[in-house]
């Protein structure tokens, strides 16, 4: 296998390419403790955005928890945040409340948000098949803005990135949108390196399917044909 190219301690990118410069000089002051459930196929991708989003807070409100099955018994601090009756999960759904407007009527402020990191499939998997992670209250973002993480392919134009999940939710959560911004710098910056450098824009699915650009035969499988349908009339999945 080819010698994987020396890191950046802080950043965890090349060193080449080290994104340090955007990040902020010191921790983020947050209130909020943020939980990453990561699936461990996000680990080793080259442009993963949990490290850059871990460089820029605090080390004590940013945790990592890397695997697809979550209990009890082998999880008991995991548990016991999913208990707390302050704790948030942050997965789009039915069930799901606006964070915006949750955070308005709750009567508990929440103090912990957990947000589960890898492809769609990947979330949905650990999400469902994970009893621990229904404890939470369920939210979504209710926001209108179109990813920034240009270089990786999402579902549709309003599916986001972990860190702009993790961007937009804290500043929410901590009302102040410098929080926001401050996140997004070193996504952008790592963005526009990759697209300098030979790297493509990746239009979402739902894009190419509605201007006929799909490149790929569609699926003969019904429900997979079903959410390609959905996708072209910018229906929720």
């Amino acid at each position: 296998p080819a010698e994987r190219r020396p890191e950046c301690s802080h950043c965890s990118r090349p060193q080449k390419v080290c994104l340090c410069p955007f990040l902020p000089a010191h921790p983020l002051h947050i209130s909020t403790y943020l939980y990453i459930i990561q699936h461990p196929a996000e680990e080793n991708k080259v442009l993963r955005t949990v490290p850059l989003l871990a460089a820029c807070l605090p080390k004590d409100k940013c945790k990592i928890k890397i695997g697809r099955r979550f209990s009890e018994e082998r999880d008991p601090e995991l548990s016991t945040i999913c208990r707390k009756s302050d704790t948030l999960i942050l997965y789009p759904g039915a069930e799901a409340a606006n964070l915006e407007e949750f955070i308005l009527d709750s009567p508990v402020y929440p103090s912990t948000i957990i947000i589960i990191d890898g492809t769609w499939s990947q979330a949905k998997d650990i999400f469902y098949k994970n009893s621990l992670f229904r404890l939470p209250k369920q939210v979504q973002l209710k926001t209108s803005i179109s990813s920034q993480y240009v270089i990786r392919a999402q579902p549709t134009n309003r599916c986001l990135s972990t860190l702009e999940c993790a961007a937009v939710a804290l500043s929410i959560l901590e009302k102040n949108n410098y929080i926001q911004e401050t996140l997004l710098r070193p996504l952008q910056a790592l963005c526009s390196f990759q697209l300098q450098h030979g790297a493509q824009i990746r239009l979402s699915k739902e894009h190419l399917l509605k201007n006929g650009l799909y490149p790929k035969p569609m699926p003969k499988n019904k429900r997979k044909l079903r959410k390609m349908e959905l996708l072209m009339n910018s229906v929720k999945i």
